[in-house]
């Protein structure tokens, strides 16, 4: 298994300051997945030498909502000079709006035409604009029983079917199998079709959205129909460490989740 494997600074090593927790993840080689930029010391995220595979993509606005679609592509832009003195190969964007904790801004629970349509103009918008710069968007699914209540086209199915139909490199899946399980299931059959479109895969365990091997998810049999599908990109742990916010049980996750994926 030839994977790339990355963590989530924002999520893991928790008692740490955070470039500490950059660092730590860039020691045990991985990549760095980050959240929102933009009350960040990017010059001291680049001093570390650590490599960037994500971070948020956009910080107001709906991407499937008329009146303020708009704003996604706004905020975009202006996160697009950090993302290159990154070196950020993908900025996350979600179906819709979230404010704190993830809780849906305008809770909606049903999808209509319009919002499809606005999705994918949107992303359209945002692959002309990657083009430009030489990043990728990743809309990134999300699950509605538990984390994300009234976000529409949230399924994996959704924002597969949204990026299909763009079909522009520039715009790809940040496919979330944590999220998946959740709210879908069947995540070999899931990852095989999706592969086509996927710019990412993020993962954590079921329940508890820990490292591998604290739930239900067989991730060492997800790993091997990756490979034998011939992915190679990324992989990255958006998890917390089940043992707590310390830098053994930091270690002990990361250690999980490269045994997982890599086989050590």
């Amino acid at each position: 298994m030839n994977f790339r494997l990355a963590a989530c600074a924002e999520m893991i090593y928790g008692e740490l300051p955070f470039l500490e927790r950059v660092r730590r993840i860039h020691e045990q080689g991985f990549d760095v997945e980050l959240w929102d930029t933009r009350n960040r010391d990017i010059p001291a995220l680049v001093a570390t030498g650590a490599r960037f595979s994500s971070m948020s993509g956009y910080f107001g606005g709906s991407l499937i909502d008329a009146e303020s679609s708009d704003r996604v592509v706004e905020s975009a832009a202006k996160l697009i000079p950090a993302a290159l003195e990154l070196g950020v190969e993908r900025m996350v964007v979600h179906p819709a709006e979230l404010g704190g904790g993830g809780v849906a801004v305008r809770p909606l629970h049903r999808a209509t035409g319009q919002m499809w349509l606005t999705g994918l103009r949107t992303l359209e918008r945002l692959g002309s604009l990657g083009e430009r710069h030489g990043v990728v968007f990743a809309l990134e699914n999300l699950n509605t029983v538990l984390d994300h209540p009234g976000i529409p086209l949230a399924r994996a199915k959704d924002t597969q079917a949204l990026v299909s139909a763009v079909g522009h490199p520039n715009v790809k899946m940040m496919l979330d199998l944590y999220h998946a399980q959740i709210g879908e299931g069947n995540l070999i059959e899931l990852v095989r079709g999706a592969l086509p479109w996927v710019g990412e895969i993020q993962v954590a365990d079921v329940p508890g959205r820990c490292e591998p091997g604290t739930g239900e998810i067989n991730y060492s049999a997800v790993a091997k129909a990756l490979a034998g599908a011939g992915y190679s990109g990324v992989i990255g742990l958006e998890a917390a460490a089940s043992g707590g916010s310390g830098p053994a049980a930091g270690d002990k996750a990361l250690s999980a989740f490269r045994h997982a994926f890599a086989g050590e």
